[in-house]
């Protein structure tokens, strides 16, 4: 065993022993590492001659798919030497435009072993989108599933600088089949060593506000980094445990597979086309599910159902992607006795702030700092904030960087000098912080918006909104209005099921509202849609919203299904001034 890995071990097995979150968040250290490759150094460490599940595979025919940790093990070398007799080199960059499946985890380990450089992509990329991911990514090899072939195709002449092209399930012209990786040995060892500084994943961030960014982490950052993820999620080895998110986005690296194996946990994978709650529900349920991480666009699904019919083996439920609103979580603590514990990270970086197993939970707020980071809320000087003020939530890098956080921005130098400043990394996210030490989300720096001089966090309007039964989801954004001379809240809304767009269910969320929101707070517009606006990944697009209200509001109009609250003077009275 190496000093790198005997460093890791020990960091890992500290998190695992940890009776509760003071003892993890005081003792808790990095690991000092110097050559560290996860897939070699790690995985194959743990996984050599164990016959426990790896991975569970459940697809909607009701078929599965099962890996031990040594099929595993063998399986990625073979792909390992498959991909270098391909022609790949250290530091390639290699795209992954894949579903999941066993392929993916093998391919995933197998280019990490070659130390090569992984740029995972949504399979609801356009080809546009592919295009500039292989061009600004400089993408040497492309690993993708047959289905999606023909539109990686259509990326046109980027193409021409990709020098391998392997397919999955399928035969084309001009591409190499995956299963010919199946004649290659099952033994593979680099010629070089791999350095924990290495670069070892390239990240698209979701381009919710810009662009997307290009995120940049090393074989240590987020393999060594989600250690934190593990303990934030609560998994232990045996665990079964479920993570919804696509392939693609940093998420599905966060808990479909550094942190599960970490712990020596089976990474159990929902297979859809399209997902369904009920069917994902009976699955949780049939393959006693222990530790469950979701989404809140999921959440939300979910509460459509009735959960309290379920015989759930659930100890750890989780959720992280954007904040969870409270009454999300006590719906589904009244239906299942479990909370939802919440955590707070980025593509950026692993989990910064968490609510962690055995901690009392405080509705709306999202926890404290996680082991391993100093993370604090600070004014636009830089200076912490006092208690209970607002300020934008940052990372302390000086003296000392945490292992957790990105390399930087890929060829993108200016971007980088935005975020990290005087000794900080700048998140761009708004909260505040209590006595206890508990953050409380307000919102993106670009979407908290101020109205008669009160600033409004997007996220608080949207949370009182879903009390209301009508209401699956909600997002907030500013909307002018002329009459005050500022902006007031207008909220895009998606009602339930067996509930439709109406100048009714409009007059009673603005009764609903009127009732249980500041005057300040309460949205003055309604505007209904059948689906709100989100990103590949499921976060709101706020940004677009709001740019689709100011054209609005230039033009003098109104949306199809917008309903003002001064449209409802005699019904609501007064109050509604």
């Amino acid at each position: 065993m190496t000093p790198d890995l005997e460093a890791f071990l020990h960091a890992r097995d500290f998190l695992l022993a940890a009776r509760s979150y003071e003892e993890a968040a005081a003792g808790f250290q990095w690991p000092d590492l110097i050559h560290f490759n996860w897939a070699l150094d790690y995985f194959d460490h743990m996984a050599e001659g164990n016959a426990g599940a790896a991975l569970v595979i459940a697809d909607e025919s009701g078929s599965e798919c099962r890996r031990s940790f040594d099929e595993m093990r063998i399986r990625s070398n073979r792909v390992a030497n498959f991909l270098k007799s391909a022609g790949l080199q250290k530091e390639d960059v290699v795209m992954l435009m894949m579903n999941n499946s066993a392929e993916l985890f093998e391919v995933f380990l197998a280019a990490m072993k070659t130390a090569a450089v992984i740029t995972p992509a949504s399979t609801l990329l356009t080809p546009a989108d592919i295009g500039d991911r292989i061009k600004r990514g400089k993408v040497k090899c492309v690993v993708a599933d047959a289905s999606m072939a023909d539109r990686i195709e259509e990326a046109g002449p980027v193409l021409k600088d990709v020098r391998i092209k392997i397919i999955v399930g399928g035969r084309r012209h001009g591409w190499t089949g995956f299963d010919q990786a199946d004649v290659y040995g099952a033994d593979y060892t680099n010629p070089f060593p791999t350095y924990s500084t290495d670069p070892c994943l390239l990240y698209f961030t979701s381009g919710t506000t810009a662009k997307p960014k290009m995120v940049l982490h090393t074989h240590a950052s987020y393999p060594a980094g989600h250690l934190v993820t593990m303990f934030w999620v609560g998994l232990k080895p045996g665990d079964m445990h479920c993570n919804i998110s696509a392939p693609g986005w940093g998420k599905h690296a966060w808990s479909s597979f550094f942190s599960p194996w970490n712990a020596g946990a089976t990474v159990f994978v929902n297979k859809y086309e399209r997902f369904n709650a009920a069917k994902t529900l009976e699955l949780i349920e049939k393959h006693r599910i222990t530790t469950l991480c979701a989404p809140p666009t999921v959440w939300r699904r979910f509460l459509i159902e009735d959960l309290a019919a379920y015989r759930f083996s659930l100890r750890e439920i989780v959720s992280a992607g954007e904040p969870l609103n409270p009454e999300i979580i006590a719906r589904v603590r009244a239906a299942t006795g479990i909370t939802i514990r919440e955590g707070y990270g980025q593509t950026e970086t692993v989990l910064q702030i968490g609510t962690f197993p055995g901690m009392p939970a405080r509705e709306g707020a999202i926890g404290k700092r996680a082991p391993g980071f100093r993370a604090q809320v600070v004014d636009a000087g830089l200076r912490p904030q006092e208690l209970g003020a607002e300020g934008q939530i940052a990372l302390r890098i000086a003296p000392e960087r945490p292992l957790g956080l990105m390399k930087g921005y890929a060829c993108d130098r200016s971007r980088g000098d935005e975020v990290f400043i005087g000794g900080w990394y700048l998140t761009g996210d708004m909260a505040s912080v209590d006595k206890d030490g508990y953050f409380w989300f307000v919102g993106r720096t670009d979407d908290v918006f101020k109205c008669s001089d009160y600033r409004i966090s997007p996220f608080e309007v949207e949370s009182g909104l879903l009390a209301h039964p009508a209401v699956a989801e909600a997002a907030v954004v500013g909307s002018l209005d002329k009459d005050r001379g500022g902006l007031v809240p207008k909220a895009f809304i998606a009602l339930r099921p067996g509930f439709d767009p109406s100048r009714d269910v409009a007059l009673d969320i603005f009764r609903f509202c009127l009732q249980s929101m500041a005057p300040y707070k309460r949205p003055r517009r309604i505007e209904f849609m059948q689906e709100l606006l989100k990103t590949i990944s499921g976060k709101l697009r706020r940004a677009e919203l709001r740019e689709y209200d100011d054209d609005l509001r230039r033009r003098d109009a109104r949306g199809k299904l917008e309903f003002i609250e001064s449209d409802f003077p005699g019904e609501l009275g007064k109050r509604h001034a």
